[in-house]
């Protein structure tokens, strides 16, 4: 499986971003996808997950301005930021997990840039 971003950007604060993050490869049976981010000098945080079937989860910090979604029919996954601040900039990856009969495998995406000046 490969996971590729997209969206990032510069953006002023109470500004909004798409991301995106589309799918390819063996796709089947991937249960969760999530948007974790890193800031410089912090350890990466999650943001969000979706499991398959529509069940959805926050970070505190994002609850009430982010929307993660997915389109399985275009294998992508979305992550709607909203009145984004200064402390959401970071680096976004996109996160897959998909269970096999073989086991569980975990798949990352090279990371978009997002920035909100202060």
């Amino acid at each position: 499986v490969q996971l590729v971003e997209s969206g990032g950007g510069l953006v002023q604060p109470g500004g909004r971003l798409r991301l995106s993050c589309a799918a390819s490869g063996s796709i089947f049976s991937i249960v969760i996808m999530a948007w974790y981010r890193q800031a410089p000098g912090k350890q990466r945080e999650l943001v969000a997950t979706i499991i398959d079937g529509g069940p959805t989860n926050y970070a505190d910090s994002v609850k009430g301005r982010f929307i993660i979604s997915r389109d399985n029919a275009k294998n992508r996954f979305y992550l709607q930021m909203t009145s984004l601040k200064p402390e959401d900039t970071a680096i976004y990856y996109c996160y897959a997990d998909q269970l096999l009969e073989s086991g569980k495998y975990d798949y990352w995406g090279q990371g978009t840039q997002v920035t909100v000046p202060s």
